[in-house]
């Protein structure tokens, strides 16, 4: 263990490892989640659901050593550096949260999205509705074949050249969560900005032809909220969710009804850092750390990133208000967060020649299979590379003599963990979780109030001067 001997070099940047019990939102969660699980499962509310209660306690154990860890050592000069196990958590981990938000960005980029135009279609449906698709599966399913329907014809009639079996290629996030911690289901739609078509080649095999869009108006995307808007009421009529007259009001409301389509984010198929920002803006996840503040010892500050014009820019919070907020957006376990559509669509017979043409450059309209795919890895990306992917900077290279480090053990043994920790001067045990404890502020301002009430006088109050008839005739 020689880190602590020997000055790092200074001319290339060394990753630091995270501390998470250092953030002000794992201090939140490790002092009030006991407490807020005994308010959750009192007997006028039901308990929280067992996935909620089991991301908050593998976020307590993610990134600390005392729960094991892997050893990582340079051949070279001998340095050791341990990696801390992560949860791999979805909604409650700021760094998981990270990690999968850049791994699904970075496999559509590398795999998925041939290099061609991109546009974003956003969806949001009245509030009515929300409450509907909030846990149904099946029913944003609905929703989303609906728009991308509309979405497709639309594409058709402004691509030259394209034919009435031309497909589009989507990728569908499904957010459940707004920008102010709220509940709030919408669509972000990530669709090449085209149609495609099958095309035979002369030695058989097939390819495909893409015919990129042109000229989408303002009246063409009003159209499509028009018909999305007129086909997502009478779905909700047809399953017997609303009722026809309702369906007939909401039809006729000013300003869209709710309804709410955006589509002028496009990405330039040359773009590929755009593209996958875009990306990884569509991936994120339900809140970020970086937003969260301490007000007082009572109080906390998350900043809104996108705040409405006469709404507020940021939310006041107690910590149990803070993590009500956060448990309510934590994804029900085995429900994918987003869906392959079109030509992408698992068993589309083109898909296997759209996503060849991802690391490849494609010019258009005319798009062929190439004779020899490359062979590609999995879509499953390695700690490091997802981290110098992030933040520029290489974790398993040695910061004293720059030379590639290579993972040597996997430390599970509780007595090993504790022993290797002692000797770096590490904490050996994991940080303490608060037991559940009583309101402190109501029993303190009911202990003030005792202090303060003064003595009562049972001395009966002297008889008025004057009579008064206090009888009222109505």
């Amino acid at each position: 263990m020689s880190a602590a001997v020997k000055p790092a070099l200074p001319s290339t940047q060394c990753y630091q490892r995270h501390h998470p019990e250092h953030t002000l939102w794992y201090r939140t969660v490790q002092a009030h989640f006991e407490t807020w699980l005994a308010l959750a499962a009192g007997p006028d509310d039901g308990a929280p659901p067992a996935y909620v209660e089991q991301a908050f306690r593998r976020y307590l154990e993610c990134g600390i050593l005392a729960h094991g860890f892997a050893r990582a050592h340079c051949d070279t000069c001998g340095h050791d550096f341990l990696i801390a196990f992560s949860c791999k958590g979805r909604g409650v981990c700021p760094s998981c949260n990270t990690r999968r938000m850049v791994a699904t960005a970075a496999h559509l980029v590398d795999h998925v999205l041939p290099p061609l135009p991109l546009r974003q279609w956003v969806l949001a449906v009245p509030k009515r509705l929300r409450y509907f698709l909030h846990d149904d599966a099946a029913l944003q399913g609905v929703v989303v074949h609906i728009l991308l329907r509309a979405i497709e014809r639309t594409l058709r009639a402004h691509s030259p050249g394209s034919s009435a079996a031309a497909r589009l290629g989507a990728v569908v996030f499904i957010h459940r969560f707004g920008s102010a911690l709220n509940a709030h289901l919408h669509f972000h739609c990530c669709i090449i900005d085209g149609v495609f078509a099958a095309a035979g080649a002369a030695d058989g095999t097939t390819g495909v032809v893409f015919h990129e869009a042109s000229g989408l108006t303002a009246a063409a995307l009003a159209a499509v909220q028009a018909r999305v808007r007129q086909r997502v009421l009478r779905a909700f009529v047809r399953r017997g969710l609303l009722e026809q007259g309702d369906a007939d009001t909401m039809g006729g409301w000013d300003h869209g009804g709710g309804f709410s389509l955006d589509a002028s984010v496009r990405i330039a198929g040359a773009d590929l850092a755009g593209r996958e920002r875009l990306l990884r803006y569509c991936a994120r996840p339900p809140f970020a750390l970086d937003h969260l503040h301490q007000h007082d010892a009572e109080h906390l500050v998350y900043n809104i990133p996108k705040p409405h014009p006469d709404g507020p820019r940021a939310l006041v919070l107690t910590p149990l208000e803070l993590i009500d907020k956060v448990a309510a957006l934590v994804p029900p376990p085995r429900v994918h967060r987003h869906r392959y559509c079109g030509v992408l669509a698992p068993n589309a017979p083109l898909r296997a020649a759209v996503t060849a043409l991802a690391p490849l450059p494609v010019s258009a309209p005319a798009v062929g299979t190439p004779a020899a795919a490359p062979r590609r890895a999995a879509a499953r990306y390695l700690w490091a590379i997802l981290l110098a992917r992030i933040y520029a900077a290489l974790p398993l290279i040695c910061p004293f003599c720059h030379t590639p480090m290579h993972i040597i053990a996997f430390v599970h043994d509780p007595s090993a963990v504790r022993q290797t920790l002692a000797l770096l001067g590490e904490p050996t045990r994991p940080p303490r979780c608060a037991a559940a404890r009583g309101p402190p502020l109501w029993e303190a301002a009911t202990a003030a109030a005792v202090r303060s009430a003064p003595a009562w006088d049972h001395t009966p109050p002297p008889a008025p001067a004057v009579e008064f008839d206090q009888r009222i005739a109505w």
